[in-house]
């Protein structure tokens, strides 16, 4: 008898833990999105081949800056899941800019760019950096002429925006930089077979991270295809963090709106590839996975999680590691007599 009721039992766990497992699917669906594996349309850019292979070089062109040294992978480097390994980049004449690189990976779903929101998107965002005396330090004149120097670049242009009467523009620039940046993605990831129904995609500890996540509050900033990057929150909802990590002088969404509300108010960055686009928050000061989820949940969820949920909560962060775009580093087309020299002051 006693054998029977174990052969009983063994069919009843087995199916307790599908339900467990079916539930969790379930849940996660309900709040995230795998990341597809083509790009989406983007409104007012039709993505063409031509421009796509003109936002290529010009994503790796450091023409674009006045010293000629910085490119946009310089900050956001295709070989390092988008990113820089910098608290924060370095940029013309070896400044230090004021935050953290996000990475350009799957950027596109954002729902804006940069920490505090000021670029609405893409190709907003890409002349940002070019203007900057921090970064790039030039600006459109100095761009257009550069690149209407260039002679290689001008039939590149032209089979981008065949309609421009005037193809080499610094809004053309900026267009062709986003069609190639939203093919930036990275699907794949073993969240992302999960969410499609593979539940052995995830083993036992990743899921308890994912319940983790998702019970203790951490999904209502990071939630849809981003895992993140949909909406802006106070950092130090519950307590402030320690002012190296959150530093008083950089006030957030405030330098932007001008709102009180929004003093301290950041974009919650997407995690997708967190665990390999380190340091952390918008100052970098933070180089650890595990510290960073301690942060956040004493700052964020006035929390403190037990050393294995911590550990859990990581393990299941590194199952946002998707697959990497693999590229080619352009041929870029020659300087003639007539380019620009190199500014270095």
């Amino acid at each position: 008898m006693k054998r029977m009721h174990l052969f009983l039992l063994v069919p009843l766990c087995l199916c307790n833990s599908a339900f467990a497992a079916d539930d969790l699917m379930s849940r996660a669906n309900k709040l995230f999105n795998p990341i597809p594996t083509k790009a989406p349309p983007l409104k007012g850019n039709p993505a063409t081949a031509a421009k796509l292979d003109l936002g290529a070089k010009l994503f790796f062109d450091p023409r674009l800056s006045s010293s000629q040294l910085i490119s946009c992978n310089t900050c956001h480097n295709v070989g390092l899941a988008g990113a820089d390994l910098q608290e924060t980049s370095t940029g013309h004449g070896w400044q230090k800019g004021p935050r953290n690189s996000p990475t350009v990976f799957n950027a596109v779903f954002d729902v804006a760019q940069f920490w505090d929101g000021r670029a609405k998107d893409l190709q907003t965002q890409a002349k940002g950096p070019v203007q900057a005396a921090v970064e790039m330090n030039s600006n459109p004149e100095l761009v257009v002429k550069t690149l209407k120097s260039i002679p290689g670049y001008a039939p590149l242009f032209k089979a981008a925006f065949p309609r421009a009467a005037d193809p080499v523009s610094f809004d053309n620039m900026a267009r062709a930089i986003e069609v190639f940046e939203a093919t930036l993605l990275t699907p794949n990831s073993p969240f992302d077979r999960f969410l499609k129904g593979d539940a052995a995609a995830l083993n036992a500890r990743e899921k308890r991270g994912l319940r983790i996540f998702m019970d203790k509050g951490c999904a209502p900033c990071h939630a849809g295809t981003n895992v993140g990057g949909v909406g802006y929150y106070p950092f130090g909802v519950r307590e402030a963090p320690a002012t190296e990590i959150r530093p008083s002088g950089d006030t957030g969404r405030f330098m932007v709106t001008n709102t009180e509300s929004d003093r301290y108010v950041f974009k919650a960055p997407s995690l997708r590839n967190v665990a390999v686009t380190q340091p952390y928050f918008h100052s970098g000061k933070v180089w650890k996975l595990y510290d960073a989820v301690v942060v956040m949940s004493s700052a964020q969820l006035g929390v403190k999680l037990k050393e294995g949920e911590v550990e859990d909560t990581v393990a299941f962060l590194k199952t946002l590691t998707g697959r990497q775009p693999r590229l080619h580093y352009p041929l870029l087309p020659p300087s003639s007599d007539d380019t620009p020299h190199p500014q270095l002051k």
